[in-house]
Formats: C-alpha cells, structure tokens, sequence
C-alpha cells in the first residue's frame, strides 16, 4: 500500500498477557498483508491483476476482492461517477504505474488494452455466486478503499484490546481512549504548509481519513496529482484536502476522496448525506466543514 502501518496498543488483552497482546497485533497487520495481496494493481500475482485478464467472464472473487469492489461501484453510483475506480487507466497513463515500495514499474496489465470509454458502469457484480464481470478491457484501482477495508480489518481484530489506534499513513482508526484515559488527540495536516497542523480533533471508535493533492505528485510535468475525475479526465481541482470522519474506515477513505473530486459544495452535501462529518479545504485555503465537525482549532 506504499505506506508505513503503526498499531498503538494501549494496555493488556482483558484476561490475556503480553504475548496474548502481541499476538492479536501480529493478526491484525496481517490482514494489511492479506488485502495488499488481493487488491494491488502493481502486483502480477493479486487477485485484482488477475481479474483484468478475464474480460467478458463472470469471475469468482475472493470475499476481500469482492467487498473492495462492491463498496466502490457503490460509492461510484452515489456520486454519478465522481469516485470511479475504473481510474487505473488514467492513472497508469500519468506515470503512477510503479510499485510504491520497490519503485518498479507494474509492467502492462494482461489483456486488451482498456477502453477508453469504460466506466464503473463496465463492472457487473453477481452478489449470489460472488462474481465480477468486466464487459470491456479496463484497469480497477482500489488506492481509495482497500487501505481503508485493511484498518478496518485490522481495528475488528484488535478490539480484545479495546484501546488502541492503527495509523496507515496518516488514515487512523482510534479503538477507545489513549494511555491517560482521554479521547485521542489528532492533528490535520496543513495542505500548503508541511509539517503544520491545520487544526486539531478529538475522537473515539471512529476513522479519520484524508485525501490530498499534496499526498503524490504525477512523475509527468504537469500531469498534476493522483486523484482524478474521470469524468473530466483531469486531476481534481476544488480541493486541497479532505478529511473523513465515519465509524468505518472504508466508508471515511471513499468518502473523502469522492469529496475531494465533488468540491467543497457538492462534497459536503455528500459527506451530510452519508452522516459523516468531515471538512473540505480549497486551494485558496477555505475552509467548509459538515454542521457537526469536531473541531479543536
């Protein structure tokens, strides 16, 4: 996933020792392993590879395969194509096409090559036989929401612990209180300033998740940066960051970066809809925020 995964524990298991807790950490960083495994489209040998060679053929899935995939055509449906994952052309085609760890070029995906003209709408789902039909060559790239359903995983694993925070580069899930027995303290991070902090929040048993244009530049000149509206075919421009809070983290990390895409009106209404609080910054360093963000400047 390109990121440095952490997991604070913060006491024993109840009724357990040290090597009990130990334990139940290495459990949960293995499911960041599992869902790398299945969802990386850098990775010849994922599931998610795998999937782009079978064009036209109703594909069993993996349930980690399958729920990535149904959650974002979801979330692509709710937004009317704002979030799309079919993105990976688009994304390959600006230089994000190497391996985040190893800087390796993917190499070309298998198959056809993808059409220009597909969509989310190219990605059929058979809920009963747990099947993925592509109907035209195309590229899935779950970036949005596998790194989410990875803590979320993680955080259900964890909860013997009941205090706890995993941090996947900057995407949290906080379990409980911190070590003093107060909510945990999280700060935002400023979109134009590195290293500051735009403001300060305060949260329990939720996930806070951010998209930022600041986050990964195209390696192209002025191919912009990573999130891109595929209905426009250009990097996203309303937003500078966009920060998430929702009790899963999945549904934080698709959200903001749907958000993101929507711009700070549209974004917002969207962030209302769902129940999820969250807060937008412009390029021009405007703030919008939902009616109930916690805010701690």
């Amino acid at each position: 996933m390109g990121t440095l995964v952490t997991i604070e524990a913060v006491g024993p298991v109840p009724g357990g020792g040290e090597g009990e807790r130990d334990a139940v950490v290495r459990r949960a960083l293995d499911w960041f392993r599992r869902v790398e495994a299945t969802c990386n489209r850098f990775d010849p040998e994922s599931e998610l590879r795998r999937l782009s060679a079978r064009v036209g053929e109703a594909v069993p899935a993996s349930p980690l395969l399958f729920e990535a995939v149904r959650f974002a055509l979801a979330l692509a449906e709710e937004t009317d194509g704002a979030f799309d994952p079919t993105v990976g052309a688009a994304l390959e085609a600006r230089g994000f096409n190497r391996h985040y760890r190893t800087q390796l070029p993917a190499g070309p995906f298998p198959g056809p090559a993808a059409a220009k003209t597909a969509t989310f709408r190219d990605v059929r789902l058979d809920e009963r036989r747990r099947t993925i039909t592509l109907l035209q060559p195309l590229v899935l790239d779950l970036g949005a929401v596998a790194k989410g359903l990875a803590i979320d995983l993680a955080a259900r694993e964890l909860q013997p612990l009941r205090n706890f925070l995993v941090d996947a580069g900057g995407d949290l899930y906080l379990g409980g209180r911190n070590a003093q027995g107060r909510p945990w303290s999280i700060g935002i991070h400023h979109p134009r300033q590195p290293g500051e902090v735009l403001e300060t929040i305060e949260a329990e048993d939720t996930a806070v998740c951010t998209s930022g244009d600041y986050e990964r530049r195209a390696p192209q000149p002025g191919a912009g940066h990573h999130i891109i509206d595929l209905r426009t075919g250009a990097a996203a421009g309303g937003a500078a960051s966009v920060t998430v809070l929702a009790p899963s983290a999945m549904v934080a990390d698709g959200l903001a970066t749907a958000a993101f895409v929507l711009g700070p009106q549209a974004g917002i209404e969207l962030l209302e809809r769902h129940g999820a609080d969250g807060i937008i910054v412009t390029p021009a360093l405007e703030r919008f925020a939902t009616s109930s963000f916690p805010s701690h400047e």
